[in-house]
């Protein structure tokens, strides 16, 4: 089974990040996209009217894919997953690896099977993560190179010339999907930081949780009457200095981003640190 004109895929995907992957298998003259499916119109394929394509790629799809679809192509579905597998299956796994102080992720390209990030490994690449990552920066470049390794692999494992390897299932961990409540930082936890104490670990929350679900504080601001009422700051940018957590740039609930000595400018009555 040679390859000299194009390779027939059905593509998964549904995010910026599922783009970058597509965007990849776009300019390789080898590869033919036959569809490119979105969680929303999964639902609506017939795949008795479908030509079988020779391969499903799937990058940052977020639903789960019925066992049907996962049969149909020719070689079944391979998923780009943004981690070193079994370690942190599941929807968040560069937030996870960020927050925990992770110093080595990577991206395990796998051949899907029913259960989520469970199939056998195609191939596996390692990644430094960087002192000033965030889980954006980490994921575009994790899966620009998942999509330069699938290019590479694709036609061995389409001939069949791919060894498969089954994970170490016993060693597997897991990630949650994220809600906008695990970016919460307490204004007390907060100010401990600008001081030293457990910076490092909210240094880590900020950077892996942005852009989302964002981390974030609450402030209690005097309005025009006097009143105090409950707003949401958004930490956008921090980093280390001296062992100190130092805010770079904030968002006031309702208003745009400002480095955070505007904000402490325009609200003096706010004591958060420095």
């Amino acid at each position: 089974m040679h390859f000299k004109f194009f390779m027939v895929i059905w593509f998964f995907g549904s995010d910026k990040y599922s783009q970058i992957v597509l965007k990849s298998l776009q300019t390789d003259k080898r590869i033919k996209i036959g569809k490119i499916v979105s969680p929303q119109i999964l639902p609506t394929l017939s795949l008795e009217k479908e030509k079988r394509p020779d391969v499903g790629i799937l990058a940052s799809f977020g639903a789960i894919v019925p066992k049907d679809f996962l049969n149909f192509p020719r070689k079944g579905i391979l998923n780009i997953h943004p981690s070193l597998l079994p370690k942190y299956r599941g929807p968040s796994p560069a937030q996870a690896a960020i927050l925990n102080g992770e110093r080595q992720t990577g991206v395990t390209i796998i051949k899907m099977d029913e259960e989520i990030d469970h199939g056998p490994i195609v191939a596996q690449l390692a990644e430094e993560i960087l002192p000033t990552d965030t889980s954006e920066s980490l994921y575009f470049r994790l899966f620009s190179a998942g999509a330069e390794v699938l290019k590479t692999i694709l036609p061995a494992y389409l001939e069949g010339r791919i060894e498969l390897q089954e994970q170490n299932h016993s060693a597997a961990t897991y990630t949650k999907r994220l809600s906008r409540e695990d970016g919460f930082i307490s204004l007390e936890k907060l100010k401990e930081a600008i001081k030293g104490a457990n910076a490092e670990f909210v240094d880590r929350q900020i950077r892996a949780y942005y852009p989302w679900p964002g981390s974030w504080t609450n402030l209690k601001l005097k309005t025009k009457n006097s009143k105090l009422n409950n707003k949401r700051l958004k930490i956008l940018k921090a980093h280390l200095e001296h062992g100190k957590l130092v805010l770079d740039q904030v968002q006031l609930e309702g208003k745009k981003p400002v480095s955070f000595k505007q904000f402490c400018e325009g609200y003096p009555e706010v004591k958060i640190g420095y």
